[in-house]
């Protein structure tokens, strides 16, 4: 691979940008400066620029801890999304977000530049599961637990669509004003509408699991990291 594109794939540098970093001799391989933007590169070559390494991926899986407000889409005009949040680098690679979390829940979305790997995630065969932690304006009652656990009809109201959700768990708090609910599937203000079913309301949703991915304690709403090894290998898991 060209070292041009090498430093354009892994989201550092435009091949413009290379080119100009090579002559001021900011960029290394091996140890050596680069005489040339349009060099050879070879897997397990060490690219550095200015000292930092250089790290180049096929595809790049990032969990952001999504705050409220902010949209999960790549682009939406007059709104901030997802993308926004991250630094400009990244936003060459482009990333989009496997899945969508309403503007107002909060918590763990992907982005991903790898969309054979979303599609067959998103799949509603593959039953990925998806954890929230919520809180509703009344205690929930076992006949509410259970209704939810069997599957409600929605209807369509002013939503897109009219469905029967499948069955998920619904682990309430001991005051039954919150707990968690995993489900398969993701339509659209799922949850919402469910507790809408049983004559509640979400007052709070965050989403804290994807596909066996628990959203990393540590990230602070609006902060992100690449997916460790394990959990890139739990993704892809997921998407057999």
């Amino acid at each position: 691979m060209r070292l041009d594109k090498y430093m354009s794939a892994a989201g550092v540098l435009s091949r413009k940008e290379c080119a100009a970093a090579v002559k001021r001799g900011r960029i290394l391989v091996d140890g050596i400066p680069a005489a040339k933007a349009d060099i050879q590169v070879q897997p397990g070559q060490a690219v550095t620029l200015d000292g930092v390494p250089v790290i180049y991926r096929e595809y790049t899986y990032i969990m952001m801890h999504k705050p409220r407000g902010v949209v999960s889409a790549t682009d939406d005009p007059g709104e901030r999304t997802v993308l926004d949040l991250l630094p400009e680098q990244l936003r060459r690679l482009n990333l989009f977000p496997c899945g969508r979390l309403d503007k107002n829940t909060t918590g763990f979305v992907l982005l991903t530049s790898d969309g054979v790997l979303s599609h067959r995630v998103l799949a509603p065969k593959r039953h990925a599961e998806k954890v929230y932690r919520f809180t509703v304006k009344f205690p929930l009652s076992e006949d509410d637990v259970k209704t939810l656990e069997g599957g409600v009809s929605l209807s369509a109201d002013s939503y897109a669509e009219e469905f029967l959700t499948a069955p998920c768990t619904v682990l309430p708090d001991e005051d039954r004003l919150g707990g968690r609910i995993v489900l398969t599937e993701g339509k659209y203000h799922q949850i919402k509408r469910m507790m809408e079913a049983v004559h509640n309301q979400i007052t709070s949703l965050a989403r804290i699991s994807f596909c066996g991915i628990d959203l990393d304690p540590e990230l602070q709403p609006g902060e992100w990291r690449y997916l460790t090894a394990e959990e890139e290998a739990q993704l892809k898991k997921c998407a057999e």
